[in-house]
């Protein structure tokens, strides 16, 4: 008689393949993460997988900045967007080593520069290699170390290449890629739509219209991109495409609760106070709808969740604006 196996036990046993895997990384290096959140030590536990040594910052731990710098080879951010400048500010002023690498994994947009995380760290470190890390990696997944892939991109490619090595596993598979910009803004900009894809859902109006939704989103999204210097292909990758169908499907991420949270009637506090973390979304919204007002680039989907957010307009009303714009061929703007 054959047994049955259950499909947990298959779960467990690709992962104990997966996870058994010899570590890409050789050489070992010395990384401060800064941010022990979720997305933090997610970081840290794939670095550490690898046999990496591993220091951890963050506001609430008893860590002295100075000293955890100290003969550092990589410095990961994995804080929340509000506080980048400050902290790239903190670290210029202890100083920083030119060998050292940056690696920025926030997504998000400065509302007062609304220039993006590397961009804050480049105008800091101009002689440091910056890699942006991003794709379709919900922290509680990597936690519970299921299969998950993202890009690192970088205009230095052999600090790209260090990267992709340092995190590199059976269980984490990491691409490189020359566009940054492309990789940071395609992380950045589908927070919003996932916003949207929570109102979809939260509204109960069918795969038809959450599939339109996210295919015209892709589009806004390329043309945003495309004008901020992101090149077109990159957004069809897993920072873009791939990152987007995460956070548009998935209760894990906070945006799209955030949208889920406001088609169900709850209010952006109540919402914002219930969530674990920071929705990145909300401030990275208002920050585009000034960056397309002023460049004259057209956004309906961010600006219809821009109204939203700010008490303007209901769900029941965003989604109306939407469906009532000019008739138009698919591929004009």
């Amino acid at each position: 008689m054959v047994s049955k196996i259950s499909q947990a036990d298959k779960r467990r046993e690709i992962i104990r393949t997966l996870n058994s895997a010899y570590p890409v990384s050789r050489e070992k290096a010395t990384l401060v993460i800064l941010g022990a959140g979720a997305w933090g030590s997610a970081l840290a536990k794939l670095a550490g997988h690898n046999q990496h040594e591993i220091r951890l910052w963050s506001r609430s731990l008893n860590v002295n900045l100075s000293e955890i710098l100290q003969d550092v080879d990589i410095i990961v951010s994995a804080i929340s967007m509000k506080g980048v400048n400050e902290m790239a500010e903190k670290i210029k002023k202890i100083g920083l080593s030119e060998k050292v690498i940056i690696v920025t994994a926030t997504k998000g947009l400065d509302p007062a520069t609304r220039r993006t995380p590397s961009q804050i760290w480049e105008t800091n470190f101009p002689n440091n290699s910056v890699v942006v890390l991003s794709g379709p990696n919900l922290s509680k997944e990597i936690n519970d170390k299921l299969p998950a892939a993202t890009v690192v991109a970088s205009k230095n490619k052999l600090a790209a290449t260090a990267v992709q090595n340092i995190f590199a596993s059976g269980l984490f598979r990491v691409y490189s890629s020359p566009d940054p910009i492309g990789t940071e803004l395609g992380g950045t900009l589908k927070n919003i739509i996932a916003i949207a894809a929570g109102v979809c859902d939260g509204l109960e109006l069918g795969t038809n219209a959450k599939s339109a939704l996210l295919t015209r989103a892709l589009t806004e999204m390329i043309r945003v991109g495309n004008h901020l210097g992101g090149q077109t292909e990159t957004f069809f990758g897993l920072s873009g495409l791939g990152d987007m169908l995460a956070t548009c499907s998935s209760s894990l991420s906070r945006n799209y609760r955030v949208g889920y949270g406001l088609a169900q009637g709850k209010s952006l506090e109540k919402i914002l106070a219930e969530l674990q973390g920071t929705a990145e979304g909300v401030n990275t919204t208002n920050v585009l709808i000034d960056i397309a007002y002023r460049e004259e680039i057209p956004v309906p989907i961010s600006r219809q969740v821009f109204l939203l957010l700010n008490g303007k307009i209901t769900p029941e009303e965003a989604v109306v604006a939407l469906m009532e714009r000019d008739l138009k061929a698919e591929f004009c703007d």
